[in-house]
């Protein structure tokens, strides 16, 4: 490492340039100190400000001894010192090895190691949880014979609440040792008992023999089982007599860890039985306290007393100037891509806001925060009293708004396991593969009628076709955009029409909630919602309401009412609340939910069915077509789309599946009707054995039911998004660049076992 500057004075050096490091680095300079810093990141802002960068990782113990040494060697350090982060085994280390003011390196592990501290501070009597060390669930199921629950699992060699995760029962511990597992360096972690009560960080000091509290801050704990610091408040507001309490506890734990000079930073506990200490580390503190709110409400320099013993002298400045109230909080945005901040300069200019941090950017993906690392933003605030304090903060959160697109901050685990818990063991199961072979209900409920043979045939006539890839050829790039209906959609994926939600669902929506999410899904998506009117003759009107409410293109398709007149009406009200398209499911003149309310429903000649299409000048479909015949027949009603479609296996116990009969279906009516279809449709894939079997469109129910129910708006937009992608894929390994290239020879069908057994 070259030096090309002349040193004078003393020189520093800082473990550590993130943001919370800038402060101390930046009071270095103003003290007229040869500034180093070392970090693993040369762009770190304090690598920016410093006079010599070193680019070390602070993780690192033996190689930024190695590299201290050697800077060793053509300046003289001074001194050694970390700030807001967990470094300092790695200080102790090098101010060893370069005989420097410091702790023993075995003390500076002590106060780094949760285990090791807790058995440290035990040993000295001073108050604590219960708590045992825990490297695999066996352990952790041992220590449950002498803890109590709650309990608190954390990693023993972390910081920034990583990893640590509040435990109720039994039940939850294998999943808060697996959370907790997954940010220990080591594996090796602790489990306490839950400690209730408020909690405070502290700041200490300690020289040649003095101990000295320079800071007492509450904290505000919440959302568990993660401990999320929401902020803090400077200075704390507990009584003086529970004060006097921290700081006995806080010297005594600073002594039993051997940390006799530098700084010492503190999260102890006010339980119901008293002050309990949480831990305890060999710096200063992160969290803004130290730098930030801790100098505003006292007119400190902490981080000058603190270089000043780092280097082997007396502190200078540890009494107040000023008494304000200085607090920290944060702001988080929505879950999802982070697409915009507003705001940001008009917060910067409200009376009362000292700093304004950001620690994420326009792109980033955010998730709900289950650490201190995980939070978009942080603002400083000082003011006479805590109220003023707290009311400029909610200028600061009316000022700054966010932007965030959710549906890049969910999973498919996430969204069927928030749909299990919500559609009950009693509706659906969510299982990995939605074929009806082990359904949780029936009809109602989200299964098929009888044993489900029909639904299950909708999976297995698609299974039997697997799609040819073509690779010898000129590039291609897909394109699945499609017209229906005269209406451009940027996929050929919509959404079944569905109701029912109280009743198939078990009020796992509501039939409104149900309805715009799945019309605003869509919408956002590029492609249509098709509504049910339902077997309840007032049903439709909840649907109507959906649409006015999210102003979607929708299509409502009604049941084989025989009272014309409601019919009627529900075709009226439907371009009133201007609908896209109307229809009807000419195949629920059997559907259970219908006889179970005592709703009479007919089946209609063509003569019939074109006097019903007559009643609406909306473009008009027929659903539940499963022959040639019919298929003809509702052209010759005046139909404008037909659907090829099973309902779903809720009609017939043994109907084939909709994949077996559409390309017969397509041949009978060649290109006179736009044909969509449902059945079974689990993956992109299908979407595409579809496409090549005869239809323009595909539909899909159960599995965008249990993504609404699961995701919200964000869960159907994921599935849509899923299975286009899987479309598109599926098109760019046949060569296909649009819809209508794909085609029959681009399926293989694969033998049943009747067709081997006749082949032998």
């Amino acid at each position: 490492m070259s030096v090309n500057h002349k040193i004078t004075g003393k020189t520093i050096l800082i473990v550590g340039g993130g943001l919370l490091q800038v402060p101390i680095i930046q009071t270095a300079r103003m003290m007229k100190l040869t500034t180093v810093v070392a970090d693993m990141n040369g762009g770190a802002p304090g690598m920016k400000v410093c006079d010599i960068p070193m680019v070390m990782s602070t993780k690192d113990i033996e190689g930024m001894v190695r590299e201290s040494k050697k800077l060793a060697t053509k300046i003289k350090i001074d001194g050694v010192i970390t700030a807001g982060t967990d470094a300092s085994m790695t200080v102790a280390a090098v101010a060893n090895a370069l005989d420097l003011p410091g702790i023993r390196y075995v003390d500076a592990e002590a106060a780094s190691n949760k285990v090791k501290m807790r058995e440290r501070l035990k040993k000295a009597g001073i108050p604590l949880p219960g708590f045992a060390p825990v490297w695999s669930l066996s352990d952790t199921r041992d220590a449950l014979e002498f803890l109590k629950f709650p309990l608190v699992m954390k990693p023993a060699d972390n910081m920034g609440a990583r990893g640590v995760i509040k435990v109720e029962n039994r039940e939850e511990l294998q999943a808060a040792f697996k959370h907790a597992k997954k940010y220990s360096p080591t594996g090796e972690m602790i489990l306490e008992e839950y400690m209730p009560g408020p909690e405070v960080s502290v700041d200490a000091l300690t020289w040649n023999g003095n101990f000295v509290i320079t800071g007492i801050g509450d904290r505000i704990i919440e959302r568990e089982p993660f401990f999320i610091e929401m902020g803090h408040n400077m200075p704390s507001a507990l009584s003086p007599s529970v004060l006097k309490e921290v700081e006995d506890v806080m010297f005594r734990s600073m002594k039993a860890l051997g940390i006799t000079l530098g700084a010492g930073k503190g999260d102890i506990k006010v339980t119901p039985d008293g002050v309990k200490v949480g831990e305890i580390a060999a710096r200063l503190s992160g969290g803004f306290m130290s730098a930030f709110t801790f100098p505003l409400s006292s007119g400190i320099n902490l981080n000058r007393a603190a270089i000043l013993i780092a280097l082997g002298e007396e502190p200078d400045n540890l009494t107040p100037t000023v008494q304000r109230v200085s607090i920290e909080r944060c702001l988080l945005a929505p879950r999802g891509k982070l697409l915009a901040i507003d705001g940001i300069e008009d917060a910067r200019k409200i009376d009362g806001v000292n700093d304004l941090f950001f620690m994420n950017k326009i792109g980033d993906i955010i998730h709900e925060p289950t650490n201190n690392i995980e939070k978009t933003a942080h603002v400083i605030i000082s003011a006479d009293t805590l109220q003023n304090a707290e009311s400029v903060f909610e200028t600061v959160k009316n000022t700054i708004r966010f932007t965030s697109d959710e549906l890049y901050s969910i999973s498919e685990k996430e969204i069927q396991q928030n749909a299990r818990a919500r559609f009950g063991k009693e509706v659906c199961w969510v299982c990995k593969v939605c074929d009806g072979t082990d359904c949780a209900s029936g009809v109602p409920g989200m299964g098929g009628l009888g044993r489900m043979l029909t639904f299950q045939d909708n999976i297995s006539a698609l299974q039997e076709y697997s799609i040819l890839p073509k690779y010898i050829r000129e590039h291609t790039r897909a394109n699945v955009e499609t017209t229906f209906l005269g209406k451009t959609l940027k996929t050929p994926l919509m959404a079944a029409p569905m109701t029912g939600a109280v009743t198939n669902m078990n009020g796992a929506m509501d039939e409104f909630t149900f309805a715009a999410t799945l019309l605003e899904g869509c919408q956002t998506s590029g492609t249509l919602a098709w509504l049910g009117d339902g077997a309840s003759p007032d049903k439709y009107m909840i649907m109507l309401e959906a649409v006015r409410k999210t102003k979607a293109d929708a299509i409502l398709i009604c049941k084989p009412r025989e009272d014309e007149g409601l019919l009627k009406e529900r075709f009226q009200e439907s371009k009133n609340a201007g609908l896209f398209a109307i229809g009807m499911d000419v195949d629920a003149v059997n559907f259970k939910t219908m006889a179970l309310k005592n709703i009479s429903s007919v089946t209609r000649n063509v003569s019939k069915l074109g006097a019903i299409r007559s009643l609406t000048k909306l473009p008009f479909i027929v659903k539940g077509i499963m022959t040639p015949e019919d298929a003809l027949l509702a052209i010759d009603a005046g139909a404008d789309c037909i659907v090829v479609s099973n309902h779903g296996g809720r009609v017939l116990d043994d109907m084939p599946g909709t994949a077996r009969v559409l390309s017969g279906i397509r041949n009978a009516v060649g290109d006179r009707i736009s044909i969509a279809v449902d059945g079974g449709v689990r993956s992109g894939m299908d979407v595409f054995k579809m496409l090549a079997l005869g239809a323009n469109t595909v539909l899909t129910g159960r599995p965008m039911a249990i993504f609404a129910v699961g995701g919200g708006v964000s869960g159907v937009r994921f599935l849509i998004s899923q299975y286009t992608e899987q479309l598109l894929q599926s098109m760019n390994v046949t060569g296909v660049e649009n819809l209508k290239g794909i085609r029959m020879d681009l399926l293989f069908r694969k033998k049943n076992d009747d067709e081997n057994s006749q082949s032998k």
